[in-house]
């Protein structure tokens, strides 16, 4: 009954351990699991940032022209800071990668070594302390045999005592050799006895530290284990929640940048620098007078008629070709082509001949100021030499001052030629007191009477305009002239006006020399009034005083503009 009632304690203790072993292997392999899947989400993470990327990269302007001219309009604008803080918001997901990895698949794969070494610690400890109470109990159980043999041999040994002492025919030596032997046999009885006694004390003992000290503290380590196991998952869980909401506020920054982008669009701001950028400056048509058929008299030209005048030619009249200047079709159509025409923009209409020309001028201006500052630079270098000709031959900078100064004598002869055509393109534009302006993008001239002489001057035989006797009418576009005051501008409530009415105000965010003519010098933070906002050309015109105005950068200041007030609009 005892060693059953051990044997089942055993198998009962044995079965434990097992099913403790299959569950906490159970438990790593979730560990694991859960680790493979963070890892997925965080390649997830990197593959999706990557595509972002890749993508706000595709569509990026690229370094050319017409990306160049695309830039200005407010929609394009607004597309170039979606895709930037596209790109922003790519990062974000790489941070949650990044984070995803370092905080939790780092974390979770030293833990599972730790995990896999202190489970194997423990079973290793209930194997030893079961290996070791079944050694004890087997000892026991071979004392106990022991002590039961020594026990039916002294018995036996007793009985042939006797039997030998009661028998008359057995020698006295025989007897007391037989009573040697019971008690022989009876002192080993009694010694297994006292040894089987002292390891049955032993062996309880043991058993009894067994099961109530060493099993359940084993018990307890691994629970304590699989609770902080599972503690452990737990703490991944939230880290990966966390994870995603550290970054929320800047990917929410990133979605209110696309936002306030696209509430940047300001369609009326687009259409004027449309208009800004392919006005011609030609001179809307005049009246078209009655010719009367019915009289038997020669027909002529009207003077204010679109009709070629200044050849002075007459022409049949099922031949007269006196066509509206917006509405002309021939083969030489208007191109967009930039860098094509004649080195004067002559083949341009005025306005834009006159921007680009102005254009040329500053970008030339531009190259002798930056030769002047090598010279300076040189000559400064060649006063040093001078003082110390252990630094260098003066004679050696001669040559190079010799070469700049013949690209500065170079440069200035271009800006003269190029202000010369500026000259003569302003002279032949209309001034603002010459016609009244009507307000309105492509509106109809029904009613209006104006001077036409320049589109007559423009109209070549076959009807369509030429500036002088050049019949290509090309217009290039995205030029950014500097203002000066005899530029035309077609304002429709400002014109027989001395002084132009604010329209807001504006600070400097920069500072500005203002050397050219129709410029305002401006200083760092300085407060002024804005009387003229930018047309698409890069400049505002401001005031200071009554007797100081003149035109600033746009990018120079920061313009606020009066809710009310009111652009001018200009014929294209």
């Amino acid at each position: 009954m005892v060693e059953e009632r051990m044997g089942d304690c055993w198998s009962y203790t044995k079965d434990q351990f097992d099913n403790l072993e299959k569950h906490t292997q159970w438990g790593i392999e979730f560990v694991e699991k859960y680790t493979k899947f963070v890892k997925e989400r965080s390649e997830i993470e990197t593959n999706y940032a990557k595509q972002i990327r890749n993508l706000s990269k595709k569509y990026q302007p690229k370094k050319n022209s017409r990306e160049e001219e695309e830039s200005k309009y407010t929609f394009c604008r607004a597309f170039l800071t979606t895709l930037n803080e596209l790109n922003d918001y790519a990062g974000q997901h790489e941070v949650i990668a990044e984070n995803l990895t370092s905080q939790i698949i780092g974390e979770l794969s030293r833990y599972l070594q730790e995990l896999k070494a202190e489970r194997k610690s423990h079973f290793h400890d209930g194997r030893k302390a079961q290996q070791h109470i079944e050694s004890s109990w087997k000892q026991l159980e071979s004392c106990k045999r022991r002590f039961e043999r020594d026990c039916k041999e002294a018995d036996r040994a007793q009985q042939y005592f006797e039997k030998m002492d009661a028998d008359i025919n057995v020698t006295k030596a025989d007897v007391e050799k037989a009573r040697q032997q019971a008690q022989m046999r009876h002192q080993m009885a009694s010694d297994s006895k006292s040894d089987y006694s002292s390891y049955l004390r032993k062996f309880n003992q043991e058993q009894n530290d067994h099961y109530y000290t060493i099993i359940p503290t084993i018990f307890q380590k691994l629970q304590d284990m699989e609770e902080r196991r599972i503690d452990r998952i737990g703490v991944c869980m939230k880290t990966f929640s966390d994870v995603d909401r550290q970054v929320l506020p800047i990917v929410g920054k990133c979605l209110d940048g696309m936002t306030k982008a696209a509430e940047s669009i300001e369609p009326k701001t687009d259409s004027k620098q449309v208009v800004e950028s392919y006005k011609s400056g030609f001179e809307p048509p005049g009246d078209v007078e009655f010719e009367d058929y019915g009289q038997a008299m020669k027909r002529t030209a009207s003077d204010t008629s679109l009709s070629n005048s200044r050849e002075g030619k007459e022409k049949p009249a099922g031949k007269s070709k006196g066509k509206l200047w917006p509405f002309i079709k021939n083969k030489n159509k208007l191109s967009l082509k930039l860098g094509s025409g004649p080195e004067d923009f002559s083949h341009l209409p005025p306005e834009q001949r006159r921007k680009k020309l102005q254009g040329k001028i500053d970008e030339l201006n531009k190259d002798i100021q930056k030769e002047m500052d090598q010279r300076d630079a040189l000559t400064k270098m060649k006063d040093v030499y001078v003082k110390n000709p252990q630094m260098g031959d003066p004679a050696s900078v001669d040559p190079r001052l010799s070469e700049i100064g013949q690209t500065i004598e170079k440069l200035q002869c271009e800006v003269q030629k190029f202000e010369g055509w500026l000259v003569e393109v302003e002279e032949r534009m209309p001034s603002k007191s010459d016609t009244q302006r009507r307000s309105g993008l492509y509106e109809t001239q029904n009613n209006t009477t104006v001077n036409n002489n320049c589109a007559q001057d423009r109209e070549s035989p076959d009807g369509s305009y030429t500036e002088e006797q050049n019949s290509e009418t090309q217009v290039k576009a995205n030029t950014h002239p500097i203002p000066t005051s005899t530029t035309p501008e077609f304002d429709d409530e400002f014109d027989d006006e001395e002084t132009l009415p604010t329209i807001g105000t504006c600070k400097a965010l920069y500072p500005f020399e203002g050397h050219n003519e129709g410029t305002i010098s401006v200083a760092e933070g300085e407060l002024l009034y804005v009387i003229e906002e930018d047309k698409g050309d890069g400049w505002t015109r401001v005031r200071r005083n009554e007797d100081e105005e003149g035109y600033v950068p746009t990018s120079y200041v920061e313009v606020f503009l009066e809710t009310n007030a009111k652009g001018a609009m200009t014929y294209i």
